[in-house]
């Protein structure tokens, strides 16, 4: 083999590498930036636990244009392992369409990281989790998601948490993180009457 077919051979071997861990180098960024170093979170969801009055506005991922869509319905969120787990048992509907899933939360003492697992009961399937945790009263969580066959960042914010209220909104991003797109955004308001309420 002459030195010139090497030298293709190498650079092509490279430029492969640099395309397969391009979509994973803003994931990273983005997982340091939402973790606070040495802090303790595992205790982070404990006040979401208990039965809320949900309502929630979606749209498919990535459709700026596309109009919004509401539900309404209840969540009630169960803490299990000394509060490192948590699932949150959502049911909203409008109309004769529903929204029904579960989201598994797990803390990872070592990373002081949340991992957040949804799967909807429409398939039984888990979507790929989002990574991150909380500071100054807000949760920020980034993973990868596949939209049209194409890999995407996904973010996931938790904010204007009250005693009896909180807003959820998830994102997505095609661009690396420079703009984002919502898609579903969740405004939960404690629930006074609901069986469950403060179940732990």
């Amino acid at each position: 083999m002459v030195f010139g077919d090497l030298l293709k051979r190498a650079s092509f071997a490279l430029l492969t590498l640099v395309l397969i861990c391009a979509p994973v180098a803003p994931l990273a960024r983005a997982q340091s930036e939402s973790t606070p170093a040495g802090r303790d979170g595992q205790h982070d969801f404990d006040w979401e636990i208990g039965a809320w009055d949900t309502r929630v506005r979606v749209r498919p991922p990535l459709s700026e244009t596309s109009s919004w869509s509401e539900f309404r319905g209840r969540s009630l969120i169960r803490a299990f392992a000394a509060g490192r787990c948590n699932l949150v048992d959502l049911d909203v509907s409008s109309g004769q369409r529903q929204i029904a899933g579960v989201s598994l939360r797990l803390y990872n003492p070592q990373t002081r990281q949340w991992s957040l697992n949804f799967a909807s009961m429409a398939d039984g399937a888990l979507t790929a989790p989002v990574y991150g945790g909380f500071e100054n009263g807000r949760g920020i969580f980034y993973g990868q998601d596949t939209v049209e066959g194409r890999i995407v960042l996904v973010r996931f914010v938790i904010s204007d948490i009250t005693a009896d209220s909180a807003r959820f909104v998830q994102s997505y991003s095609a661009n690396g993180g420079q703009t984002w797109i919502d898609n579903w955004i969740a405004v939960d308001t404690r629930s006074l009457s609901a069986p469950g309420r403060n179940e732990r």
